[in-house]
């Protein structure tokens, strides 16, 4: 079924985009490691998300995790165009933001697919209330603790990279 062969390619895919992302995040940044991995998960997010349309097309339903993998391609369209552009002072900072939240929304719906799957595992009757109700605590929690770090991180990534920008 090509409904099988979609959704595992695009799991595969959101799995390596969750690790890479992850390691990005997590390392040092500018360096030669840091752009191959970061290439890494950019071509890995445009798979999820094209391949996220494609089971669109599948089931003939737009969901709100499909709204969400629009955002989600925007985003990433959003960190790697001052890479590309270079003309704002501050594109290193730009991209990182962007990127960050890519990689924060990635984790927001990984969060959502977990949770709901949640009644199934637990044998509690599903329905919209609480698929919905999960999707919002679930994205919406990791959301917010990714906003905390976003703050913090951004400071550091204006006093570092705005002298290297300019």
């Amino acid at each position: 079924m090509p409904q099988d062969f979609i959704g595992w390619f695009h799991t595969i895919a959101a799995i390596i985009a969750l690790i890479t992302g992850s390691l990005v995040l997590a390392k040092t940044k500018g360096n030669k490691l840091h752009k191959i991995i970061g290439y890494i998960y950019a071509v890995s997010m445009l798979i999820v998300c094209a391949t996220a349309f494609m089971i669109y097309k599948v089931h003939g339903r737009f969901g709100i995790l499909h709204f969400f993998a629009v955002i989600s391609t925007i985003t990433l369209f959003l960190g790697m165009t001052p890479l590309l552009i270079k003309r704002k002072a501050d594109y290193i900072v730009q991209h990182l933001s962007w990127m960050y939240w890519s990689v924060i929304g990635l984790y927001c719906a990984f969060a959502a697919e977990v949770f709901t799957r949640l009644p199934l595992i637990l044998d509690i009757p599903n329905s919209y209330g609480i698929f919905y109700a999960l999707v919002g605590l679930s994205a919406g929690a990791v959301g917010f603790v990714g906003s905390f770090y976003f703050k913090r991180k951004k400071r550091v990534w204006e006093r570092t990279f705005s002298k290297v920008s300019t």
